[in-house]
């Protein structure tokens, strides 16, 4: 089977800085896929190369088989962006606005496809609201649905809940989920990594340009044994602060191997009279995993 993305060897650099440094990407049609990583990791850069609005200093990226420089318009036809940044035209209504976008690609105004667009993002009452009268998360939620309005197969999505209140989170996903499940091919980026680790079969994180990991979730997640011990406390004794891999306003999380360490970490804490405000154990989550993966690659 073609598949939905194909990334191979590509490289860009701005300048001196390099933001890409030969990236290999497959994603195969149908798939929920995740590309995580920090800001500056490039995953924005990779994004405007697969839908072509940036060029690639080195490589190739396909969509669904066409080329995003030579096939452009295909490419292009078969793809869905919402892009990071609120950009949108002020002169025009919310249907007007997907309207116009459903012309760009020679649709004459699928209404009851947009009349489903809006119900699903929550955007019905605001039809006839002028673009400049709504609210940031408004507007990204059009974005949303300017990325939808020609049903692309391939759906790339650019930190899509950034600013969108928790109710919308959870209808959009239950949108998007929707459109995955009819066969549409969906790629997230997101810093929210629990949605990522809920909503994705498999992850991508990029570091400096690079992808440092590429796997199913589960087996990332596996990558990484433990537990993450999370103390509210002053400080932590001297001894245990080797197993901290972030600390956040006085709480410490603590890579631990098994529930095992839980006494003699107690222990440590009575001795030296440490009083402790909270202690709670998760499991290992994304967030861990990336740290960890980050940190070995460092120090290799």
């Amino acid at each position: 089977m073609i598949p939905a993305v194909e990334v191979v060897d590509v490289a860009r650099s701005f300048g001196s800085v390099q933001a890409l440094a030969g990236v290999n990407l497959r994603v195969e049609q149908g798939e929920f896929f995740g590309l995580l990583g920090p800001n500056g990791a490039g995953k924005t850069t990779l994004i405007s190369i697969v839908a072509g609005l940036t060029r690639a200093s080195r490589g190739s990226v396909r969509v669904l088989g066409h080329d995003v420089v030579t096939g452009f318009r295909e490419a292009r036809r078969s793809l869905g962006v919402v892009p990071q940044e609120l950009v949108f035209d002020p002169f025009f209504t919310v249907r007007e606005t997907l309207e116009f976008q459903a012309g760009y690609f020679g649709l004459a105004k699928p209404a009851a496809w947009i009349d489903e667009i809006l119900h699903h993002l929550d955007l019905t009452s605001k039809a006839k609201a002028n673009m400049r009268s709504l609210s940031g998360g408004m507007k990204r939620r059009v974005l949303v649905g300017q990325a939808l309005v020609h049903k692309p197969p391939v759906i790339v999505l650019d930190e899509p809940t950034a600013g969108v209140d928790v109710e919308l989170r959870q209808s959009l996903w239950q949108f998007i989920r929707k459109l995955n499940r009819d066969g549409h091919t969906i790629i997230l980026t997101t810093h929210y990594l629990e949605e990522a680790e809920t909503l994705c079969n498999r992850i991508a994180m990029m570091k400096e340009g690079r992808i440092v990991a590429l796997d199913s979730t589960a087996n990332l997640l596996a990558r990484v044994p433990g537990i993450t011990c999370r103390v509210a406390a002053d400080r932590l004794p001297a001894a245990w602060m080797g197993k901290v891999v972030r600390e956040e306003r006085g709480v410490y999380h603590l890579a631990i191997d098994s529930h095992a360490e839980i006494e003699p970490l107690l222990a440590a804490l009575r001795l030296e009279g440490i009083a402790v405000r909270d202690l709670a154990f998760e499991a290992t989550d994304l967030e861990q995993v990336f740290l960890e993966l980050t940190s070995s690659r460092r120090a290799a």
